[in-house]
């Protein structure tokens, strides 16, 4: 991507020398810590319990130096910048679109943090990989998880993060129109499997959304280059469900899906690029062979 002389926006809160280093936990490391939850989130468990039986097993290898004693890596204030670039990039966006739907934008904050930190939502961890609370409209981010992608998964490049980004921020587009809640509202009061089918919509506009952004972004600014759209591609095609389920057993399920498969989460993304055009996110209003 093309960001020279971009702004960065005001709405990041870094919390990054705060709390305790995840650098202190052996064995399965936050790169396969990050997998690990991950993979049992998409299986329809609680990314939390990795978490927590981890810590339990290697109580005595966990560090307690702060993140205060630490100085950040150029790579690591590089992908701050980067980041807080990227957002301001979705306020400058999302502010024109909602001003053309006849409505106000009002942006979230982001939270780079390390290891773990509070939230609006309850307590957050880096092995959660990056979340949207709307209760305190902030999106989370450790930016380790960056660097997880591309290891753990093979999904790289500075659009791929880019889409992570926008991703979180669609769901807070979600949550300003509505969406979110009445969707919140509806998994509340139907079974397991009903409620990841109404999560799989959720996250396939949220892949919509972040589309439309980039859309937008490219036009206002010019900002994508060759391989850009490949390496968002290539990222949701390494993050869909069925694709992290036979990695990790060999077989997926497709009941426990909670964000759509690789096949879904590209169409999606794909059709938010290409148009730019809000009324084509209908995921709400299509069949499940539709999806």
């Amino acid at each position: 991507m093309k960001l020279a002389g971009r702004r960065e926006s005001s709405n990041v809160d870094d919390r990054r020398r705060s709390g305790l280093s995840s650098a202190g936990i052996g064995g399965i490391g936050i790169g396969g810590l990050v997998i690990a939850a991950l993979i049992t989130w998409v299986m329809g468990g609680n990314p939390l319990d990795v978490v927590q039986t981890v810590a339990t097993q290697q109580m005595g290898n966990v560090t307690t130096q702060t993140e205060g004693d630490r100085e950040f890596t150029a790579e690591e204030q590089e992908l701050a910048k980067f980041s807080s670039q990227i957002l301001a990039g979705t306020e400058d966006v999302w502010t024109e679109v909602f001003k053309e739907m006849g409505r106000e934008y009002v942006p979230p904050r982001m939270v780079l943090y390390t290891g773990s930190v509070q939230t609006g939502c309850g307590n957050g961890q880096s092995a959660m990989g990056p979340f949207y609370c709307s209760a305190d409209q902030c999106l989370y981010i450790d930016l380790s998880f960056f660097t997880s992608m591309k290891k753990q998964l093979g999904a790289d490049g500075d659009f791929a993060y880019a889409y992570v980004i926008a991703h979180e921020v669609g769901h807070h587009v979600e949550y300003l129109l509505g969406t979110l809640d009445k969707a919140h509202q509806q998994m509340s009061r139907v079974s397991k499997t009903d409620a990841n089918r109404i999560s799989v919509r959720l996250e396939l506009l949220a892949d919509f959304y972040a589309g439309v952004w980039a859309y937008h972004d490219n036009k206002q600014f010019a900002s994508l280059e060759d391989g850009d759209i490949e390496e968002a591609i290539n990222c949701a095609q390494k993050i869909g469900d069925n694709y992290l389920q036979e990695k990790a057993r060999g077989y997926s399920q497709p009941e426990s899906f909670t964000h759509g498969t690789s096949k879904q989460r590209m169409k999606w993304l794909k059709l938010g690029l290409t148009t730019g055009d809000m009324s084509k996110g209908t995921t709400f209003q299509c069949s499940d062979a539709e999806l």
